[in-house]
This record gives C-alpha cells, structure tokens and sequence, in this order.
C-alpha cells in the first residue's frame, strides 16, 4: 500500500507519538498513568522511533480508492466496473469508493458487489 513512502507521512507520524508522550507526560497526568508501554522508553532517537513505526504501524480504517472509476485518463474502472485494458476483469470491491464513508465500508461494499452481479446479469442475459 506504499503507506509512509514520502518522508512526511513519516514525520507526520512521529510528531504524533511525541506530542501523545508530552501530553502523558504532562503534570495533568502526574499520578495517573503508568509506564510507556508502547513504543516504550527504550525508543528515542528518530531511527528507532522510525523502525518502531514502520514494524508496527496499520490502518484503523478500510482502505478506498486505489482503484478509480470513472471516463477520465486516471481511472482504472469504467462506470461498468470493467478494469480498461484488461478483458473479463472487474472491481467490486472498496478501492473504486472516491472517499472513505462515515461508517463502515461493510454496507457500501456489498451495495457494490450486487450492482457489480447484476451488470454482469445484465451484460449476459442471465436472468
């Protein structure tokens, strides 16, 4: 998924695990919390802490739209689901969804495949 390839999406990440320790660290937590566990104390320098994300980092979320539909010269999908260039391959799945949903992709994703079976119904007079 190419996830942290550019050098910022690094950093971004970074910067996010040390302002969570100032944060913890702050006296309005003082007595509160226990010890670091995760990354832990043992990771401090920008190579260790950039090794520790790389090794553990994953998506909270689905992934969409790595597959985009539509007429243009970027799409991957005709409107018809077909892959351009590839004969008898479509995608129903969530990679042709232009933004991730509000909720969870499960619905949207199933909505997707149906349409998807009944083009091919459609297509083939299966019905």
């Amino acid at each position: 998924m190419n996830y942290l390839q550019e050098q910022e999406d690094m950093l971004l990440m970074q910067r996010g695990i040390n302002l969570a320790r100032e944060i913890a660290s702050s006296f309005h937590f003082k007595g509160m919390l226990g010890k670091e566990i995760s990354p832990g104390n043992k990771i401090q320098s920008d190579t260790a802490m950039q090794n520790f994300i790389r090794n553990t980092a994953t998506t909270l979320w689905h992934p969409v739209g790595t597959c985009k539909m539509g007429i243009d010269s970027l799409a991957v999908v005709d409107p018809y689901l077909k892959v351009y260039g590839v004969t008898g391959l479509r995608v129903m799945d969530a990679s042709i969804m232009p933004s991730l949903p509000s909720g969870n992709t499960n619905a949207a994703c199933m909505m997707i495949g149906e349409k998807g079976a009944q083009l091919i119904l459609n297509t083939y007079k299966l019905h």
